[in-house]
């Protein structure tokens, strides 16, 4: 792997969508580079947010499921058996300005780019928002979640809380409601941010309940969630409830910042790309998985685009005479 040579790919940030383009690149001997990004960043995980969950069962070819982590160095694996270099290394600039596009790793104000490239493809991902407790991490996959429709199923007849108000919120508690004997959502108003028919839906469920004006302070548990320190805001009061799950909905933040006054960007950071395509503003530029996708967000629909990527991708090399 040389720096000096003009790549035909390269794809910053791993994940299924990574991962995937790097096979479907590589296949098309296309020789693609990843930079999958550093393990001692939270926004920048190679492997992306399934390097955090445990059980995974809703990936097709797996019917008695894998270990996320797991199943992305099988990703991992296969990418590099076709041919992809994978650098564990995070982008620090990039330049889309003009062709061949410049990529930096390290100093980001060196004048000579790193690595270039004919095309790039985008798939750094987004990051569930947090609440920033000394727990949480340490406790994901074993009762704390940031996926209703990943995780809802491993919580039949226990209860749960949501914390959140928007949207977002209410549609993961109302899914949980088909596994959870009780759902509660936490928020930190009186009321609700949501939109009218959303609320409506909520509160007409029987099986959802309300804290308001109270916050998460404190999650409990050894091995697994035990239970959560709850605080009612107006009056300071602190209470210790019983919960096996938490589901964390407060919003997703893709990781767009390396791409500010680059790429197209929607008004909530996510990328821009054409419909029915991965193509970006930028021509040669493509862009896959959750950092351009903010309504499924699954491994599986990550995986798809990574695909559409790299298919894309190779069509305009070819068109370009790479």
């Amino acid at each position: 792997m040389t720096s000096n040579d003009v790549r035909d790919v390269i794809i910053v940030g791993s994940g299924p969508a990574g991962l995937t383009a790097a096979i479907y690149a590589a296949r098309a001997n296309l020789s693609p580079l990843v930079i999958e990004g550093e393990p001692s960043s939270t926004s920048d995980q190679p492997g992306g947010q399934l390097m955090l969950t445990t059980e995974v069962e809703n990936f097709p070819g797996f019917p008695e499921g894998i270990m996320g982590p797991q199943l992305m160095v099988d990703f991992r694996s296969q990418a590099q058996r076709f041919g992809a270099d994978i650098l564990t290394e995070k982008v620090s600039r990039v330049d889309f300005s003009q062709r061949p596009f410049s990529i930096w790793i390290g100093d980001p104000d060196t004048p000579e780019p790193t690595f270039q490239a004919h095309s790039v493809i985008v798939s750094t991902g987004a990051q569930s928002l947090m609440l920033g407790l000394p727990d949480e991490y340490r406790l994901i996959g074993h009762g704390v979640s940031t996926c209703a429709t990943c995780d809802g199923f491993f919580f039949r007849d226990m209860e749960i809380a949501v914390v959140g108000g928007g949207d977002s919120a209410i549609e993961e508690a109302t899914f949980l409601t088909k596994f959870a004997s009780k759902v509660t959502i936490i928020h930190r108003r009186g009321e609700l941010r949501a939109s009218k028919i959303m609320q409506d839906r909520a509160f007409a469920n029987e099986k959802i309940d309300f804290l308001w004006d109270s916050v998460v302070v404190g999650i409990n548990g050894e091995t697994t969630l035990e239970s959560l320190e709850i605080e009612h805001l107006p009056t300071g009061e602190r209470s210790t409830q019983p919960f096996r799950g938490l589901f964390v909905a407060i919003g997703h933040k893709p990781n767009t910042d390396l791409f500010v006054g680059q790429l197209e960007m929607a008004e909530n950071g996510y990328l821009v790309t054409e419909p029915g395509s991965t193509r970006t503003n930028v021509e040669g530029v493509f862009a896959a998985g959750d950092v351009q996708d903010d309504t499924y967000r699954q491994a599986i629909t990550a995986a798809g685009s990574g695909c559409m990527a790299a298919i894309d991708a190779e069509r305009w090399l070819e068109t370009q005479g790479h």
